[in-house]
């Protein structure tokens, strides 16, 4: 065998796998549950989409905090106060970012389900 050939057989062992188990469905075997979600595949998606501009929210949530933190602790010291500012420029920029992926991901959803945005 090639090396050439050995890129293809982990595509033809899931397609070998895939056939199996339409025909397994279709007999009525019940194949083993494996812990996959059941739902459609672009709920799934959604779902981890939504999750993780949640985990970005909140990561810029807690920066936003703890650059007001450094700024409040500055007490006057010119250098600390400017980079307590820069971080939360950043922070409001991440804020902001997440929002628009928000937005960004309900519009395109809502296209591709062929209803409006209102």
């Amino acid at each position: 065998m090639t090396k050439k050939n050995k890129k293809y057989i982990p595509a033809v062992l899931l397609l070998a796998a895939l056939i199996v188990a339409q025909k397994a469905g279709a007999q009525g075997i019940t194949l083993p549950n494996v812990g996959l979600p059941s739902a459609s595949l672009s709920a799934v998606i959604s779902g981890v989409a939504r999750w993780l501009l949640g985990i970005f929210g909140f990561l810029a949530i807690i920066s936003f905090i703890i650059s007001g933190t450094m700024y409040f602790l500055a007490v006057g010291d010119e250098s600390e106060m400017k980079k307590a500012k820069h971080q939360m420029y950043w922070s409001i920029t991440g804020v902001i970012v997440g929002i628009m992926g928000l937005v960004i991901i309900m519009a395109v959803d809502q296209m591709l389900r062929g209803s409006g945005l209102g």
